[in-house]
């Protein structure tokens, strides 16, 4: 946890140059263009005084949220808005960085930082106990909302102006799909905890939930926090971080259960094969790129069918035997050797379409 927490300091770190480099082109935005010249049609994006506009009505928002409905103190619920505000603007600069450079979104170790600063802050005001975790987990909650919209947002324009899209029209109707986004998972949510739920026997598994619970908890309820076992992840990470291996891909890997590493650990050994299938290096990027495809898509439909097999069971119907679940162990594991090998044919396959 203290690696992870860490790996999330020294994203920030990396990013601070990007993050006063944002400021400043938010502040000419505003004021406007000195030169007066129009840009180019690839770079028309929504006016920033109707950014500042919307930013404005949501900070409100969140305040009235935190003082009637979880901080019901006014000048508690005012600090925990004033510490959403700097830390949500802060994190979502280095998430929307990262996704731009790297591809990958650290949610999780914003999201722990962020625990971490809102429960030391809230101790330090009096917000204990039960009231000072749920406070917590508000404002985690939040944030981490923030992270993905804005990393999800950045690959979006990505990809739109590979195209040649207008960003100002993707971020106009990017409003359109928060909304409908927003009431999507709230059900989803509702429906997954009403089928497997998030604790006790056959629960799903929440792996972050679980390092955020264990952070909390010492620090609002009271108990001993293993400060030493933190500071060693933390000394952990800085010496990844100097290694140059990717501390909050490899903390992260030692948090999570072996049920979820075990498929990352084969996955990952069968993208290096692929990548050094061949001694060209373009069939060996193009086999890459295609099992990445594959990938995505193969992730994107296990969610899906995550969704709709819990819906099903939501209402009523059950398409399995429950009573022969080494027939099911059976089939999982066949199913998944048989994703796996068509996963390696099709990643080659690309290679053989190039010559």
């Amino acid at each position: 946890i203290g690696g992870i927490a860490m790996a999330g300091v020294l994203g920030i770190i990396k990013s601070w140059p990007i993050i006063r480099q944002a400021v400043g082109l938010a502040g000419r935005e505003f004021k406007g263009s000195a030169s007066g010249e129009r840009p180019v049609r690839w770079q028309w994006d929504i006016s920033m005084k109707h950014i500042v506009f919307f930013i404005s009505i949501s900070l409100v928002a969140v305040l009235l949220f935190f003082w009637f409905g979880v901080i019901h103190v006014w000048w508690q619920a005012l600090v925990a808005w004033v510490v959403v505000a700097i830390i949500a603007f802060l994190f979502t600069t280095v998430a929307a960085n990262a996704i731009a450079i790297v591809g990958s979104n650290p949610v999780s170790g914003m999201t722990l930082m962020t625990l971490i600063i809102a429960s030391a802050i809230f101790v330090a005001i009096g917000l204990k106990g039960s009231s000072g975790i749920v406070a917590s987990m508000v404002i985690g909650g939040v944030v981490c909302t923030a992270l993905s919209m804005a990393g999800g947002f950045v690959t979006d324009l990505k990809v739109g102006y590979w195209l040649g899209s207008t960003p100002r029209k993707q971020e106009t109707w990017k409003f359109l799909g928060t909304l409908v986004s927003a009431a999507t998972v709230g059900g989803v949510i509702l429906v997954l905890n009403k089928v497997y739920g998030f604790a006790g026997e056959n629960a799903l598994v929440a792996p972050q939930a679980n390092a955020m619970a264990k952070v909390i908890e010492p620090l609002m309820m009271g108990g001993d926090t293993p400060w030493i076992l933190y500071l060693t992840g933390v000394v952990l990470a800085l010496l990844l971080n100097w290694l140059g291996v990717p501390a909050l891909a490899f903390c992260l890997g030692m948090f999570i259960p072996l049920g979820l590493n075990v498929p990352l650990l084969v996955g990952g050994a069968v993208a290096w094969f692929v990548a050094n299938s061949s001694k060209d290096k373009e069939v060996n990027d193009a086999r890459r790129d295609r099992g990445t495809l594959i990938s995505s898509g193969l992730i994107a439909g296990g969610a899906l069918f995550g969704v709709f097999a819990a819906l099903t069971r939501f209402l009523g119907f059950e398409f399995v035997n429950p009573t022969a679940p080494e027939t099911l162990q059976i089939l999982g594991v066949v199913a998944y050797a048989a994703i796996i090998f068509y996963l390696w044919r099709a990643s080659l396959s690309a290679g053989r379409i190039k010559k």
